[in-house]
């Protein structure tokens, strides 16, 4: 990475004592691991429209599509004064170059998915997002985006940060003298990484990149963009990471022992099966990549997408 990786984080995650009852939500797996690695833009939505700490509760009323920020006891609508704040703060940033984005769950601002949205008669149901998460998914509907709870799901995790160092690479590309002919590279770097994801999206990006000369290079870019980190957004199943193992090996055909393909047969057989994490055939892999200097392969964004001390790929 040429550039430092900066994602939008609610400040309550990061210990800032800025909730509504003058506490904080301190996620220790956001700052004292991911926190390595990247720079934190924090957001309270609340505070920074002017609202003091601590301050009295609120929840979304209304029609999910559009609901109010309510106050609990006083009835206050404060839905205009959020939505003022949220107005000018995507535009700043956007000035940011944000790679991603760690919400609070079930914050009524800050929440992502299925916040609740109490109907009429007070019932609520989790089918609203908060004001100012909404803001920034429609303002920046590509961003690698998620809540902090769902970041102890192993696979979620893996998928998040595996999008914020890719949408890292894609920025860092456009700044360096982007052209067609760097963009073949650029394709061919992240082949193995994108078919994990999608075998149909990479067919397109791949048809798209073929007719690269009738396109006009701004065109050209932001939809093969569109088309890149569309692709890394599904979930890169066992099913899919098993081709993509068994399509690395077949490049060593000739060059391994009876004994050796034995061995990565099994090793990719037991991830497949749920017995050994992704990690162990794929340093397998590595190594024999490194031992043969498969040049094609050691450009394979795949083979490293992340910092090893993340330990993404250890989970069985």
């Amino acid at each position: 990475m040429t550039s430092p990786i900066k994602i939008g984080v609610s400040s309550c995650l990061l210990g800032e004592k800025v909730r509504y009852d003058g506490g904080h939500k301190h996620d220790r797996y956001i700052t004292d691991v991911l926190g390595r690695f990247f720079l934190f833009v924090p957001v309270c939505p609340e505070v920074e429209c002017g609202m003091p700490v601590p301050r009295e509760a609120m929840r979304l009323e209304g029609d999910p599509a559009a609901p109010r920020l309510i106050t609990h006891k006083s009835r206050a609508d404060k839905t205009e004064q959020m939505l003022a704040f949220c107005r000018a703060k995507v535009e700043a940033l956007a000035l940011e170059d944000l790679c991603g984005f760690i919400f609070k769950k079930g914050s009524p601002s800050s929440g992502l998915f299925r916040v609740k949205v109490y109907d009429h008669a007070g019932v609520p149901s989790k089918t609203g997002s908060g004001l100012f998460a909404a803001a920034v998914a429609g303002r920046f509907p590509h961003l690698p985006m998620e809540e902090e709870g769902r970041l102890a799901d192993a696979s979620l995790r893996e998928n998040f940060i595996e999008r914020v160092f890719s949408y890292r690479r894609w920025k860092d590309f456009l700044t360096q003298g982007p052209d067609l002919g760097k963009l073949v590279q650029f394709h061919t770097r992240q082949k193995l990484l994108v078919i994990s994801h999608s075998t149909q999206l990479y067919r397109e990006m791949g048809a798209l990149v073929a007719r690269g000369k009738e396109i006009v290079w701004p065109e050209l870019a932001e939809r093969y963009q569109e088309l890149f980190l569309r692709a890394l957004e599904l979930q890169a199943t066992v099913k899919k990471q098993t081709n993509v193992l068994m399509h690395i090996m077949g490049y060593f055909k000739k060059e391994l022992e009876a004994e050796e393909k034995q061995e990565l047969l099994e090793l990719i057989g037991q991830y497949h099966d749920g017995l050994v994490p992704l990690v162990v055939p794929v340093t397998l892999l590595k190594h024999y990549v490194n031992k043969y200097r498969q040049q094609y392969l050691q450009q394979q964004v795949y083979l490293s997408p992340h910092p090893a001390e993340l330990m993404l790929r250890n989970h069985a």
